[in-house]
């Protein structure tokens, strides 16, 4: 497993044992022996080969995964998966690049009609009006917001 940081830099790091305290996972890395050295991995991401990755659930998928994938609302292409955010509530986000656009999209089992990771393809049925909710403004709604603006003044 390996150590990403903020900065780019790199470290190996060997896991020599976890265990489950409140709800978390605490990972015990060798060489690291006090809270102080702990801290030096704070904001760091570990990564973990896939060859090793523990196997998940149907309709569950790891970011790495995810990330790459193109983006389908039934037979509609939205776009391709840039990244996955954790939300406000259960489902993650996927963060979906459309042209220079990016829009977030509710990973929730409900809307998943198939995932297949091998061909990097995600196709959802999204409620309707959900990838309009962020998208710019067209010309007439520019002009109503003006004219609302200047009736205000």
């Amino acid at each position: 497993m390996s150590a990403l940081f903020a900065d780019g830099a790199r470290r190996e790091l060997q896991l020599e044992e976890f265990w489950f305290h409140k709800g978390r996972v605490v990972l015990k890395f060798a060489g690291v022996e006090s809270i102080n050295d702990a801290e030096a991995l704070i904001g760091c991401e570990l990564q973990v080969p896939a060859e090793q990755r523990t196997p998940l659930p149907e309709g569950m998928a790891y970011v790495s995964d995810l990330v790459g994938s193109s983006l389908f609302d039934g037979a509609r292409l939205v776009g391709k998966i840039a990244d996955v955010q954790a939300g406000a509530g259960e489902a993650q986000l996927l963060v979906v690049k459309v042209g220079t656009r990016e829009l977030l999209v509710p990973f929730a089992a409900e809307f998943v009609k198939t995932l297949d990771l091998p061909g990097k393809r995600l196709e959802m049925a999204l409620p309707a009006g959900l990838l309009e909710l962020d998208a710019p403004l067209t010309a007439e709604e520019k002009r109503e917001q003006q004219e609302q603006g200047q009736g205000e003044e």
